[in-house]
């Protein structure tokens, strides 16, 4: 991957809030073409770098580059202005709606004139068609959210992301709470779009062997730094097991 075009680099980014450092010091970088893992018990500070990274919260400190410029995100639209989206958790659907009323949720496309009618035909088409180039089997657009099965639903909220993202795409816990079937689909999506070679991914995951099987490359974050980083290829279960093992010995023993 070292040959793609770098999609982001942070530097020493520093995050405080009063007395407690969420963030102490942490560099990554993310290339397009690239899937990277971000591993780390609760409370590591994956998540808080995730929302410096979509423009939620700024840092304390650091640098933040995106497409070879040093940015200073001042909002998450800003940052999704620059092509940085994130699906998080709750991934932010509404149940009652239509499919391709989700997937142009706050950006909904509208017909000229002072009062700005919802085409809904154009977001069906459209939403039919950005589907169908991630390879996502719906049986139809018109059903609503609160009908499709988990997995489903984080297709969908992947979709919408994708929509909207040019050069960075940001999955917290993708596979949350999925069984094996509803899993291997949307590895199989995450796959796909890394294939597409535009977009820089990173996951937060907390299962190892998923990560492993899924990432380019991966990073291990405990106590808001980020302890240990290495090709995928190049480690295993075992040895993360090994690390997360010794800290925890240690932190007992202090």
């Amino acid at each position: 991957m070292s040959g793609h075009p770098e999609a982001l680099r942070a530097e020493n980014i520093v995050k405080r809030f009063g007395q407690v450092t969420a963030l102490e010091g942490v560099s990554i970088s993310m290339r397009q073409g690239e899937i990277l893992g971000i591993l780390g018990d609760n409370g590591a500070g994956k998540s808080t770098l995730m929302k410096i990274i979509t423009g939620f919260q700024p840092p304390t400190s650091g640098r933040l580059i995106i497409g070879g410029q040093e940015v200073a995100l001042r909002s998450v639209d800003h940052a999704r202005e620059l092509g940085i989206e994130c699906v998080y958790q709750d991934l932010a659907l509404v149940g009652g709606l239509s499919i391709y009323h989700n997937l142009f949720l706050n950006r909904e496309i509208t017909y000229k004139g002072p009062f700005r009618l919802l085409n809904n035909e154009a977001m069906r088409q459209a939403a039919i068609e950005r589907l169908g180039e991630i390879g996502v089997n719906i049986p139809s657009v018109d059903l609503e959210v609160e009908r499709l099965s988990g997995g489903q639903r984080q297709a969908i909220a992947v979709a919408r992301a994708v929509g909207g993202a040019s050069r960075i795409l940001l999955l917290d816990e993708p596979l949350a709470a999925m069984g094996a079937r509803e899993a291997g689909a949307i590895i199989d999506l995450i796959l796909r779009l890394k294939q597409r070679g535009d977009l820089a991914i990173a996951m937060i995951m907390h299962n190892y062997a998923q990560t492993l099987d899924i990432a380019d490359r991966i990073i291990l974050m405990q106590r808001g730094r980020i302890t240990y980083e290495k090709e995928s290829a190049a480690t295993s279960v075992q040895e993360l097991m090994d690390i997360v093992r010794r800290e925890y010995r240690a932190m007992r023993a202090a």
